[in-house]
């Protein structure tokens, strides 16, 4: 009769006794990964961004600057839905208006402050996401692309007939921030350094687009739901095959986006102080998607140049008049023509990245397997 092997345990290990739940050590920082290289890269241009104001305080540039900050914000919501959740919009604007629309009453007729808008603004955003996506994204591809397109000009149309929100004159009078009880329009002035209110909206909406608009969707890209997101994207079916509720998977990703565009349209509110239903015609849409394909559908990094090139492009060509929409045209073919999958490609890696070794490695091994099959086969 054989007996059974028994493992003896050493002393420190019954000691100390054993924690399923505890989480791995963080990794260390590199900043030569893909990862590391990113967030350094991410906090130079932030940190730029806000020197811009020292560099040149034009109030021509600091509106430009600001218009690009809140494209900048449109387009990334844009994403979630399109790059990430691969779902055609074509009336994406419905949400900036309805964003815009929502703070624009709120401040104006009920006494709001543009903070207590905020929840209200995203409340309304989500109600709009659920009753615009909940019946029509059980379409696909292009039935999805014309229903969408229906509905945003359906929120145009209902914005330039109803009375609350002033008919075909939009509203005016759109106030700024204020933060108990200081207006950001009466300007500050920090050890002898005086910003005035454009400099400060420019510097709020830069901090909003880069904490929430970045930084969310940064964060949800990695987690489950971005997972989720991707996977629908790719093969609804499969995915749908593999357990995930791909109908919850597609509204998540159309609620996310319609609150990014509110928050963008009531930023967009604040910055021209009035709205009308001609700030939110089919173009606008058109050009935020433009935005997202040209930067690099599911690049966030891709997505932000995109955004500002569309943005900032024209007014750099303004010295041409008439001319510059024609040469801008031929820029968005030139840049299509080289980089077909955009400026920034979600796969696209850095020169010094190891990912880049690795891959070059793959194809001279794809590329070297054909050969040596040839050369082993039988004359």
């Amino acid at each position: 009769m054989t007996m059974p092997l028994v493992l003896k345990k050493s002393s420190s290990e019954l000691l100390v006794p054993p924690n399923r739940h505890q989480m791995p050590p963080p990794a260390p920082f590199r900043w030569r990964s893909e990862k590391g290289a990113l967030n350094v890269l991410g906090i130079a241009v932030f940190i730029l961004a806000l020197a811009v104001p020292f560099i040149t305080a034009s109030p021509y540039v600091i509106s430009i600057l600001t218009a690009g900050l809140i494209y900048v914000m449109l387009a990334l919501g844009l994403n979630v839905v399109v790059g990430y959740a691969g779902l055609l919009d074509l009336g994406y604007v419905a949400f900036f208006a309805v964003g815009a629309y929502t703070s624009g009453i709120l401040t104006t007729t009920f006494g709001f402050s543009m903070l207590e808008a905020v929840p209200v603004t995203i409340l309304v955003c989500i109600v709009a996401g659920i009753i615009i996506g909940g019946p029509t994204l059980r379409l696909r591809s292009d039935y999805l692309a014309i229903v969408t397109l229906g509905f945003g000009e359906i929120i145009r149309l209902t914005a330039r007939n109803l009375e609350i929100t002033g008919g075909a004159t939009g509203i005016s009078g759109i106030p700024s921030w204020s933060f108990f009880g200081w207006d950001m329009a009466d300007g500050l002035v920090i050890a002898g350094i005086e910003f005035n209110g454009k400099i400060l909206l420019y510097y709020f909406v830069a901090l909003v687009v880069g904490l929430v608009g970045v930084g969310g969707i940064s964060r949800l890209s990695r987690g489950k739901m971005g997972r989720a997101w991707k996977a629908v994207r790719d093969d609804e079916d499969a995915a749908e095959a593999m357990g995930i509720n791909t109908y919850f998977t597609k509204i998540t990703a159309y609620i996310i986006g319609a609150v990014w565009a509110g928050l963008a349209g009531q930023l967009m509110g604040t910055y021209l102080s009035a709205i009308s239903p001609t700030s939110f015609t089919f173009l606008y849409s058109a050009l935020i998607l433009m935005a997202v394909v040209l930067g690099g559908m599911g690049s966030t990094p891709g997505v932000i140049i995109g955004a500002l090139f569309v943005s900032l492009a024209p007014e750099f060509l303004r010295e041409f008049a008439e001319w510059r929409y024609v040469l801008f045209g031929v820029l968005l073919v030139v840049t299509m023509i080289f980089r077909p999958q955009g400026i920034w490609p979600a796969n696209a890696v850095f020169p010094w990245s190891p990912a880049l070794a690795a891959r070059r490695a793959r194809r001279a091994k794809a590329t070297e397997a054909p050969e040596d099959s040839a050369a082993g086969r039988p004359a």
